[in-house]
């Protein structure tokens, strides 16, 4: 007979949206209780279509009052500078010791566009084009500086290794950056880029610039052959497809302990199937849903194997089993990047 298939522990993730909500604590008491179920990361969405705290702020309010809980807020790149977007989660992944990630997103409505008064209202196509040159561009500007720029030598009085930091140059469709950025490499190198890729525009750019996929369905075999096709697609881009983690996006309500058990049961037997590596659970209320889940599936999971019972590490890289990027600019021995 032969041994049975070893799969590596599921990774949890949960959504903290919730409209109506302004009080800081709140976000914050969610978060740690996601970090005493060892979650691997909280996700906080964003949009200019309502009203409510921005998304990236409210989670570097989080990252201090945490430990260990990945924290990853919806960006929107059609509305928003890519050199601000990059330093903004180059930021939080510092003030959170290397916890951070950033789903990028986007606006195609003229309502949205009128709120910023600067180009009209573009196709899908369009937008998501775009979002895939500024995730391009966010990781050149992580890179621009190499892990050791910073000297600090206060004898010469000389703060940075000029010969470490690199132009960027970057040239796109409807935005150009020189760089280099004015944030340090962040300790991940590269945040962790979560990109919901249900959708056929959003899954082009998961597979080229993704770290962790999200996949909404609720059927495990319509799970397991997208992960198939986003491995494909990755593995065609000339990425490893390991290095792609895929999750399902579930949506989540439970009233008792009895659901939580119920839905640990789900949670098994798609990952014995091997249809995801992870889930995505979108909770119906947050405060009652995630306390559930904290008391009753997460020990069931744990006490299934299928679930850590403590964090190994201290980044949210650490937390998906991925590695730290190599600087593109130190691998190809550019050097100095000055101008004459």
């Amino acid at each position: 007979m032969s041994a049975p298939l070893v799969r590596s522990p599921v990774h949890l993730a949960v959504s903290l949206d919730g409209a109506g909500h302004y009080d800081p604590g709140y976000f914050v008491r969610l978060a740690r209780l996601a970090e005493q179920g060892t979650l691997d990361f909280v996700t906080l969405g964003d949009s200019f279509a309502r009203a409510g705290l921005d998304a990236l702020a409210v989670l570097s309010r989080v990252a201090p009052a945490t430990e260990r809980i990945g924290l990853v807020p919806v960006v929107n790149t059609t509305h928003t500078e890519p050199f601000h977007v990059s330093s903004a989660v180059a930021t939080l992944d510092w003030v959170s010791g290397g916890r951070a990630g950033w789903s990028p997103e986007v606006s195609t409505s003229e309502a949205e566009a009128r709120l910023f008064g600067r180009r009209p209202a573009a196709r899908t196509a369009e937008v998501w084009h775009e979002a895939r040159e500024v995730a391009d561009v966010a990781a050149k500007l992580w890179d621009s500086w190499e892990d050791d720029a910073e000297i600090r030598d206060e004898p010469t009085g000389r703060f940075i290794d000029r010969d470490k930091l690199h132009y960027v140059d970057f040239e796109g469709r409807s935005f150009s950056v020189r760089g280099p950025a004015i944030v340090p490499r962040p300790p991940q190198g590269h945040p962790v880029t979560v990109i919901d890729a249900t959708a056929a525009e959003p899954r082009a750019a998961a597979v080229r610039h993704a770290d962790v996929a999200l996949v909404r369905t609720q059927d495990p075999l319509a799970a397991r052959t997208a992960r198939g096709e986003l491995h494909d697609r990755a593995r065609a881009h000339g990425r490893d497809p390991e290095r792609l983690r895929v999750f399902g996006s579930l949506p989540v309500a439970l009233a008792t302990t009895a659901d939580a058990v119920e839905l640990a049961g789900l949670i098994g037997d798609w990952h014995q199937e091997g249809a995801v590596d992870g889930f995505h659970l979108r909770l119906a209320e947050p405060g009652r849903d995630l306390a559930l889940i904290v008391k009753a599936t997460v020990p069931v999971l744990q006490h299934r194997g299928l679930l850590r019972s403590f964090y190994p590490g201290a980044t949210l890289r650490e937390h998906l089993g991925l590695a730290r990027p190599v600087n593109q600019y130190a691998t190809a021995g550019g050097g100095r990047h000055e101008r004459g």
